[in-house]
């Protein structure tokens, strides 16, 4: 397993940049619930020890780890909603959740490290992307197992007005027993409605 370091902050204040941000979203995939961003100020007298891919990690390790980053990081959340997902679509959701996490931070980085293959088109900020980042950079790493906890507590909130969809366990992710609850219940103000299973919900035949 690739454990993420620091390389890739090291080499940018190497170059001149004081204040790095790494970001993250989490919630491309679910048919329910908003897109969930976090970003995360590089500090490595703050930042703990013990970062991995959020994937890679217990939901007890992930929950302990989140306390820590937020109890002693600079951080910000950022979130689109279930409507701007329709409206715009999950890729641009998401990149304007990460937009929204970083103008949330109480300071403006000069850098921002993005997790993935595209920088959000209307970050003003000079960024990088890093393809698969969570597992390369503490930064994201720490910014993606901060935005996973926050949208699983989200999600958690909405279980208690939903509670047969699941979403308590499922993070509104397809599983089984939320695509059942689907058919057997219908729709929610909460489902994604442009994603192709609510979609055909919605409008079968």
């Amino acid at each position: 397993m690739t454990i993420p370091d620091d390389s890739h902050e090291r080499a940018l204040i190497s170059h001149g940049c004081k204040l790095i941000a790494g970001v993250d979203e989490v919630g491309r995939g679910p048919l329910a619930g908003p897109v969930v961003a976090a970003a995360v100020l590089f500090d490595p007298a703050t930042l703990p020890e013990g970062l991995r891919d959020s994937k890679a990690l217990s939901k007890k390790k992930l929950a302990a780890l989140s306390e820590l980053i937020t109890a002693n990081c600079r951080y910000a959340i950022g979130e689109a909603t279930v409507e701007e997902i329709d409206e715009i679509n999950i890729l641009r959701a998401s990149h304007v959740a990460m937009c929204r996490a970083i103008a949330a931070l109480p300071e403006q980085p000069d850098h921002v490290l993005v997790d993935g293959n595209m920088i959000p088109k209307d970050l003003t900020i000079p960024a990088s992307a890093i393809i698969k980042g969570d597992a390369k950079s503490v930064s994201i790493s720490a910014a993606a197992i901060v935005a996973k906890i926050w949208r699983d507590r989200v999600m958690c909130d909405l279980a208690q007005h939903y509670p047969q969809y699941g979403w308590d366990s499922n993070a509104g992710y397809p599983s089984k027993s939320h695509k059942e609850a689907l058919r057997d219940f219908g729709v929610t103000p909460h489902h994604r409605r442009s994603f192709k299973p609510i979609h055909n919900i919605l409008y079968q035949e």
